[in-house]
C-alpha cells in the first residue's frame, strides 16, 4: 500500500501579508523537502476543490456564504483580527478541504493505506459559524463528515498534536459521541481553551501541557492519556491534525519536541490505526511557523507514514 500526498499550487496563493506567521514559506519549505529522492515513492495527487455541500457538513451555510462574500478582488480582507483573506484565499481553503475529502475517499476505497494533505490555510480553529487563528474552513472536520456521511463510518477519531488547542474541531463535534477529538497542546496560550475538564459528551480528550515541557514528558503524557482512550474508542478511521509548532524551534510555542519526536508520534498513531482501522489514516497540515522546522518535522511524519 502506498502513501498519497495531496497538495495544490493554489495553497501557496493564500497571501497573508508581510510578516504574518502563517505564510506560504512554511508550505514551500515542506514541499521542497518532499522533492528529495527519499520521497520518490510518494504518490502525488492534485487536491480537488471541495464542494459547498461538503463544506456544509461542518459549517453553517450563512458562514460559508460570508466567506465567499468577504473574498477581496484585490488587497486583503479580514474574517477575524488574525485571519486575513487575499484574492487567492478562497481557492486555497477550498483545495485544503477538498484534499482531505479526497484523501478519505482514497483511503476508504483501498487506493492507499494512508494520506497526507500538504495544504494551507490550517483549519482546526474554525468552528461551525466562525473562524479564528488563521483558519477559514475546518478541513479535518469536513473530512470527518465525508467519512461518516459518504462512507457510512460510525466511529471516527481526530488526534491533534498542534501546540495550540484544536478548539474549532472540538466545538463542531463536542456533542457527537461517535467522533472522538483528542488534543495535546500547550496551556495558557491561544486560543486559551482545552482544559482537561472539557470532555464534551465523553468524546473529548484534552491534554494541556505547561510551557517548556520536556520531550520525554510530552511522550509520556501522549502515551498514557491519549493512546488508551483511542484504543478504547476503537475508531474505524483515524485523522491527524498535524501541527508542527510544538517543535523546539517554533516561534509561537514553548515546547521542546525535536524532529524524531514527530516520527515517534506518527508510529504510535499508526499502531492504533493498525489495531482498529485496518491501518487507515488521514493526516493534514495544521500549524508550524518555522519553515525549516515544518520541513524537517513534516518530512519525519510523512516518512513514517510511508514506512508503514
Amino acid at each position: 500500500m502506498t502513501t498519497i500526498l495531496y497538495s495544490h499550487p493554489a495553497c501557496l496563493g493564500h497571501d497573508t501579508g508581510h510578516g504574518h506567521p502563517e505564510s506560504a514559506a512554511r508550505l514551500q519549505a515542506l514541499l521542497a523537502r518532499l522533492d528529495e529522492p527519499e520521497f520518490d515513492a510518494l504518490e502525488r495527487r492534485s487536491a480537488p476543490c471541495a464542494e459547498r455541500a461538503q463544506l456544509a457538513r461542518a459549517h453553517e451555510m450563512p458562514y460559508i456564504s460570508k466567506v465567499f462574500e468577504t473574498l477581496p478582488t484585490e488587497g486583503e480582507a479580514y474574517m477575524a483580527p488574525d485571519t486575513v483573506m487575499s484574492p487567492g484565499s478562497l481557492s486555497a481553503a477550498m483545495r485544503a478541504a477538498g484534499a482531505v475529502c479526497a484523501a478519505v475517499d482514497a483511503v476508504q476505497e483501498g487506493e492507499a493505506q494512508n494520506a497526507f494533505c500538504a495544504v494551507r490555510p490550517p483549519g482546526h480553529h474554525a468552528a461551525m459559524a466562525n473562524t479564528m487563528g488563521f483558519c477559514i474552513f475546518n478541513s479535518v472536520a469536513i473530512g470527518v463528515q465525508q467519512a461518516r456521511q459518504v462512507h457510512g463510518l460510525e466511529r471516527v477519531a481526530v488526534v491533534d498534536f498542534d501546540v495550540h488547542h484544536g478548539n474549532g474541531t472540538e466545538a463542531i463535534f463536542r456533542n457527537q459521541p461517535n467522533v472522538m477529538v483528542a488534543s495535546i497542546h500547550q496551556s495558557l496560550i491561544f486560543p486559551n481553551s482545552g482544559d482537561s475538564s472539557d470532555t464534551g459528551a465523553g468524546n473529548i480528550v484534552n491534554v494541556p501541557l505547561a510551557r517548556h515541557t520536556a520531550a520525554k514528558d510530552f511522550r509520556q503524557a501522549f502515551e498514557s492519556r491519549i493512546v488508551p482512550r483511542l484504543m478504547e474508542f476503537a475508531p474505524e478511521l483515524l485523522f491527524i491534525s498535524a501541527g508542527f509548532d510544538a517543535h523546539v524551534r517554533d516561534p509561537l510555542g514553548d515546547q521542546h519536541l525535536m524532529t524524531a519526536d514527530f516520527a515517534w508520534l506518527t508510529e504510535l498513531l499508526m499502531a492504533v490505526a493498525d489495531d482498529h482501522c485496518g491501518g487507515r489514516l488521514v493526516s493534514a497540515l495544521e500549524g508550524g511557523y518555522n519553515p525549516e522546522a515544518v520541513a524537517s518535522a513534516g518530512a519525519a511524519h510523512i516518512g513514517a507514514l510511508m514506512r508503514h
